[in-house]
């Protein structure tokens, strides 16, 4: 059977695409920071859960290892664990801003690495959640959007590096998406892109035949236009 690691899959868009990958079929690995709702989740799915820090680089290369010794392989990884803190960049306080880059950043970069060769084998996908804000000025989240650009271009070359051996990497970059981390919007929720629609565009994604590649997936909200 395929199997799949989720990091952030207890919850939003990483739990949404976690039951996606379920109905596919796949064995799953979860990966949270919290063990309560991580736990909910894996007994939810049938997922084995891994609590882990993603901000710890250590952290990520013990999580893909433990998804090896589960299930021997990996077909998908999933990059889903992100962290978002509004504020202007003159007043961020540092702890802020490396808390950001850290799990955003260096722990996507940490456990795709850790999992390229598990990807290889399998000739495998990579699924990272960016977001609209890496594609477009986001005044008071310069900083998640920095990160979430540096998402997109990582993926792009990932592509051109691991072509050789079957990988592809997709992006997804949507807007406001009905998640606990967009409530401080006051978007309605039945006003908001839904977790699910992430998740059909990336069962798409990797339903294509071997020779299709989607770099980056932006998804708009209605009501949003600049």
């Amino acid at each position: 059977m395929p199997s799949a690691l989720v990091t952030g899959g207890s919850s939003g868009l990483g739990l949404a695409l976690a039951r996606m990958l379920r109905t596919e079929g796949y064995d799953l690995t979860l990966v949270a920071r919290r063990p309560e709702p991580l736990e909910e989740a894996a007994r939810e799915l049938g997922a084995y859960a891994v609590a882990a820090n993603l901000g710890d680089a250590d952290e990520c290369v013990r999580v893909v290892a433990a998804h090896a010794e589960k299930f021997g392989g990996l077909n998908v990884l999933v990059n889903s664990a992100g962290v978002g803190i509004g504020g202007n960049i003159a007043t961020l306080d540092t702890k802020r801003i490396t808390l950001q880059l850290d799990v955003n950043l260096l722990g996507t970069l940490v456990v795709t690495r850790e999992a390229l060769p598990l990807l290889r084998a399998s000739r495998g996908h990579i699924i990272t959640l960016a977001s609209i804000a890496g594609t477009i000025p986001t005044p008071g989240l310069a900083v998640y959007g920095a990160t979430k650009a540096a998402l997109i271009s990582f993926t792009n070359s990932l592509n051109r590096e691991e072509a050789v051996h079957g990988v592809r990497a997709t992006a997804i970059s949507p807007g406001f998406v009905a998640t606990r981390m967009t409530e401080w919007t006051g978007i309605a929720v039945e006003e908001q892109i839904q977790p699910e629609d992430v998740a059909e565009l990336a069962r798409t994604v990797l339903n294509l035949s071997p020779n299709a590649r989607v770099p980056n997936i932006v998804i708009e909200r209605i009501g949003d236009d600049v």
